[in-house]
């Protein structure tokens, strides 16, 4: 049996080039003592992946040369060494970009078919969703009757951040996006109050527009001019969480940071970042609190399902482009 798997040949400089990857063939691994084998049926790409590409020093290891990459996928158990999983339960895990993984079975996370969709762990219900929910509620501080603006709030994160905003009760939730059909999304399907085609003029101007009253809080993207206009129109005491910065990240030199830093003093903000792994004790409380919310239609997603792994690298720079709306996986 062949295992197909994507290798990083070279590390990209700016954007990255098909040269710099190869889709390899190898042996199906075999699972040793305390593993489950898995056969891959989902497999997520996300930004964060284009940090890992580069050997610069980072919150997480840089993928290795000619190895297989990794990433969130969720697939069913074909052979199992490890108690507690059985042949045929599905698991989550972080052995992506190829057909099979040999999983230490302490890194596998039993997932139920019939609770969810297989696709939905790796985003509304799984890494992605934790990051909105734990990004808005404990790094940004929201609370009830807070103005919100999310950046890149058509995208996995961003949509459902605004949700969550919506319905813990914010007064006001914006989001930008980068098309004008995935700003009418945001506002006749996940109810955001105001969105914006970032596009279509200055940020900071639309921001503006889209809530004369200032915002308390804003959810961070995206970076660049996005984080400048929101500097720009934080309210007293507001809060920033800074998620990502895709707008930089295929950058050959540091980008410029905000020209208005200083209004952090008149306004007495605060500017924090945070990564979703320092969180995972929120996890009970999250599946508890936004998985009813996700079965009674309450909290709405999207995905953009790219078919073959032939295709992954190609979904990889869709997402840096873009492409997306909601989480873009891949199915095997």
């Amino acid at each position: 049996m062949i295992n197909r798997e994507w290798h990083l040949l070279s590390r990209p400089v700016g954007w990255p080039k098909p040269e710099d990857f190869a889709l390899v063939e190898a042996p199906v691994p075999t699972p040793g003592e305390g593993q489950v084998l898995v056969r891959n049926k989902y497999l997520s790409v996300d930004p964060y992946m284009r940090g890992r590409m580069s050997d610069a020093k980072s919150y997480i290891a840089p993928f290795e040369l000619g190895k297989a990459m990794q990433g969130g996928a969720v697939g069913e158990v074909v052979e199992s060494n490890a108690e507690g999983i059985a042949v045929g339960d599905h698991v989550l895990h972080f052995l992506g970009w190829r057909e099979y993984a040999a999983v230490d079975a302490r890194h596998a996370v039993k997932v139920d078919p019939q609770a969810a969709p297989l696709s939905a762990y790796l985003g509304v219900l799984g890494m992605t969703g934790l990051t909105a929910y734990a990004g808005l509620l404990r790094t940004a501080s929201f609370k009830e009757g807070d103005a919100v603006f999310v950046s890149g709030a058509a995208g996995a994160v961003g949509s459902q951040v605004g949700q969550i905003a919506k319905l813990k009760g914010a007064s006001r939730v914006i989001g930008s996006a980068g098309s004008d059909e995935k700003v009418k999304l945001l506002v006749d399907e996940y109810g955001f109050d105001a969105a914006f085609n970032y596009k279509n003029g200055p940020v900071a101007e639309q921001l503006r527009e889209a809530a004369p009253d200032g915002i308390d809080v804003y959810f961070d993207n995206v970076g660049g001019d996005h984080l400048e206009a929101a500097i720009g129109s934080l309210n007293e005491g507001g809060r920033i969480a800074v998620c990502g910065m895709i707008s930089v990240y295929n950058n050959t030199r540091p980008a410029p940071g905000p020209k208005n830093l200083a209004r952090l003093i008149q306004t007495r903000g605060r500017i924090e970042g945070f990564l979703v792994g320092d969180h995972y004790d929120l996890q009970p409380q999250f599946v508890q609190e936004v998985g009813p919310w996700v079965a009674l239609g309450a909290l709405k997603y999207r995905e953009t399902v790219v078919e073959g792994i032939e295709n992954n690298l190609e979904a990889f720079l869709g997402v840096l482009r873009g492409d997306n709306v909601g989480k873009m996986v891949v199915k095997l």
